[in-house]
């Protein structure tokens, strides 16, 4: 990622910024969790939520947590459960409009899978929505047509992995 942009780890101060993005996103397609169910997903591993931030300034951000592989969490629903696992679950990646389409998403997912690496994680999965499954597919990800997931995620939803090596 050039120097235009600063990935670090998600802090408390970050949630409203965090949260007006993710509406921003989803809100008009009904996948909005609001602020209870999505700082759920990050408090059972904080040390792999991030936030992409431009001149001081939170562009995006990045929400993944140790998942069972082949399953994922239901959108309607916090999370109630910190699971040990080798798959590190895409939760949720969010760019600001302007940033989407200059790969900024890619080298997003380039960090995070080199921080997997690091933390010793076997496979990196996540659901593709809105067809959002092609651009995976260039990215090295599998779909994964046979695992149900919730109806929460809509109607184009597909699971989806790869190994971190």
């Amino acid at each position: 990622m050039n120097g235009e942009f600063l990935i670090r780890q998600l802090i408390d101060d970050d949630w409203d910024a965090v949260i007006a993005l993710e509406h921003e996103a989803y809100a008009a397609d009904g996948l909005s969790e609001g602020r209870e169910a999505l700082q759920s997903r990050a408090l059972g591993s904080p040390g792999t939520c991030f936030v992409l931030e431009q001149r001081g300034t939170v562009r995006g951000y990045l929400l993944s947590l140790p998942y069972p592989p082949l399953r994922c969490p239901d959108l309607a629903e916090a999370e109630g459960t910190a699971f040990e696992s080798g798959n590190l679950h895409v939760h949720d990646l969010v760019l600001a409009e302007d940033l989407r389409g200059r790969e900024v998403a890619e080298d997003f997912m380039g960090y995070l899978r080199a921080r997997a690496v690091e933390l010793g994680f076997e496979e990196i999965s996540m659901v593709a929505v809105r067809g959002t499954d092609i651009l995976l597919r260039l990215l090295g990800y599998r779909a994964h047509r046979e695992v149900a997931v919730p109806a929460s995620y809509g109607r184009r939803a597909v699971y989806m992995s790869m190994p971190v090596h």
